[in-house]
């Protein structure tokens, strides 16, 4: 399998010029717009952390749609590593006592992820972890909107995630946000946008002054609808030309198209996990 960090070439329709994807993890100058949020207000929140020596370091975001399951990015966890989970965390550099920490058990990618394609899309997999969390008032479950929902052109969406804060620079302590408004996908797929290189399996947002490199891979576009946050979105990448170029908004997966994949999550069918091939 690739590394996250790599670099890979996306398809596109533009004739002249094929637009470059990046994943979060590779951008150069990842600070654009966005702001430290409150601490604890996007309780679904994970860092997603891999084992170096004897230590732990962040490589991605994450949703808890159930209290054993972590919803991330596939090309956050497409190599062999040892992962955990730090769930109730607001500043990544330090031990501020709300806390979790899981480690990951399982890994299940979507069976049509391909690392060497991401305009192919399913760019999401999930995590089953050790124990379950506990949750309280700073660990909650992400909210999954219902199958097929797709949602209107500007509808408003927030990325969240320890993004970098300054070009080249190191990893934000703080939890960070930035607004995104949805693009919808017959503005997102047209010629002057990123034409080919998106699929309706995706959800587009932002795309001028804000992006999404105030998120990490993994993490979720939380979007309002009805006067609640629903984790629409599976962080993916960004073009390669920038975080903030215009018509180049930020790429998610498309949490309601991938329903059938979600329904690990219920118990009654883990029995029919190894005939879908994701292990």
């Amino acid at each position: 399998m690739l590394n996250a960090s790599f670099v890979l070439s996306v398809s596109a329709a533009l004739a002249d010029e094929e637009p470059q994807a990046l994943f979060l993890e590779e951008v150069e100058g990842r600070v654009v717009g966005g702001e430290v949020a409150k601490p604890h207000s996007w309780p679904w929140q994970i860092s997603l952390q891999f084992q170096s020596g004897n230590s732990y370091h962040h490589t991605c975001g994450g949703t808890l749609v159930r209290r054993g399951w972590v919803m991330t990015a596939a090309h956050c966890v497409d190599r062999q590593r040892t992962y955990r989970v730090v769930l109730g965390d607001h500043n990544i550099s330090q031990h501020e006592g709300k806390e979790q920490y899981i480690s990951v058990s399982r890994v299940y990618i979507h069976p049509n992820w391909n690392s060497n394609m991401i305009s192919n899309g399913y760019d999401i997999a999930l995590l089953r972890l050790s124990a379950d969390a506990t949750l309280n008032s700073y660990i909650q479950l992400g909210s999954l909107p219902p199958s097929g929902q797709v949602l209107p052109h500007n509808n408003p969406c927030y990325i969240t995630g320890w993004g970098r804060t300054q070009t080249g620079g190191s990893l934000s302590s703080n939890l960070k946000q930035a607004y995104l408004p949805v693009v919808d996908y017959k503005t997102c797929s047209s010629s002057s946008w990123w034409g080919g290189s998106v699929r309706t399996t995706m959800v587009c947002a932002g795309g001028g002054s804000l992006s999404g490199c105030q998120g990490d891979s993994g993490g979720p576009l939380n979007c309002q609808v009805n006067g609640k946050y629903y984790v629409h979105g599976v962080t993916s990448f960004v073009s390669a030309q920038g975080c903030n170029v215009q018509r180049k908004p930020t790429v998610f997966t498309r949490v309601s198209l991938n329903q059938f994949f979600l329904c690990l999550l219920q118990p009654q069918i883990y029995g029919q996990i190894y005939q879908f091939g994701l292990v």
